[in-house]
């Protein structure tokens, strides 16, 4: 990672800001996309450095994506290391999901990623290296907690990984999923955390940090793509 550029959306939540901290000590400049959380990713930005900046983004405008690939080319180069981190979905049943959480949730989740992916990817293949990494969920292929919106929206991630991944191989580019479940600091837990830890094998919530890890490792591995990565201590093994 060291001098490559990277883009980390929802850098202002837990996982994305580890992921961002990990790319920044592994020598990366990172851009760090916020959309409400203004305050936390200009105090990440700080923390890092000269290796950081923050740029604000509304991910559910359809102009906003490349307007962020934009605006960090501008300050720090062309994006080598693509991470769609940022997601939403409230709780929702099947009969309380209406029209508009359906489309904000998919906008976010999933409109947002392919657009980034649209207009950072030629530029990889262009220097041909690059990387894409997009975060799914369990509720991909188990329909999870949240709501139909939610995991809709984390399946179409695993399809538009697995499109990238076989077309863009060839030119030195690696797209990738990871599907973590039940992370302590995000907004995406469905539950008290307590009655949740005693779901899971481990008998506890993930932590940001092994998250990002993880996402490290996939991302700084050439031969791996593709691939969907579950990290839920083990509740869904495959």
């Amino acid at each position: 990672m060291d001098g490559r550029v990277a883009l980390v959306t929802g850098a202002s939540g837990g996982i994305g800001a580890a992921i961002a901290r990990r790319l920044a000590a592994a020598g990366a400049h990172v851009a760090l996309a916020y959309g409400a959380g203004r305050e936390r990713a200009e105090a990440l930005r700080d923390e890092l450095g000269g290796r950081a900046v923050a740029v604000g983004a509304d991910l559910r405008d359809p102009a906003a994506p490349a307007e962020l690939a934009d605006a960090v080319e501008a300050q720090l180069g062309p994006v080598e290391v693509l991470v769609a981190n940022a997601g939403m979905g409230e709780r929702r049943t099947l009969d309380a999901v209406s029209l508009e959480d359906w489309h904000a949730t998919l906008d976010v989740n999933l409109r947002a990623p392919f657009l980034l992916a649209q207009r950072t990817v030629p530029g990889m293949r262009e220097r041909g290296w690059g990387r894409v990494l997009l975060m799914s969920s369990v509720a991909a292929a188990t329909g999870g907690l949240v709501g139909p919106h939610y995991a809709a929206s984390k399946a179409g991630l695993d399809g538009l990984v697995h499109f990238i991944a076989a077309r863009e191989a060839a030119h030195g580019i690696t797209a990738n999923a990871l599907a973590p479940a039940l992370i302590e600091d995000t907004a995406m837990l469905p539950g008290d955390p307590g009655d949740l830890a005693e779901r899971i094998p481990v008998r506890r919530l993930g932590r940001p940090d092994e998250v990002a890890d993880l996402a490290l490792a996939v991302l700084g591995n050439g031969y791996m793509t593709g691939q969907v990565i579950g990290i839920d201590g083990g509740m869904h093994p495959r």
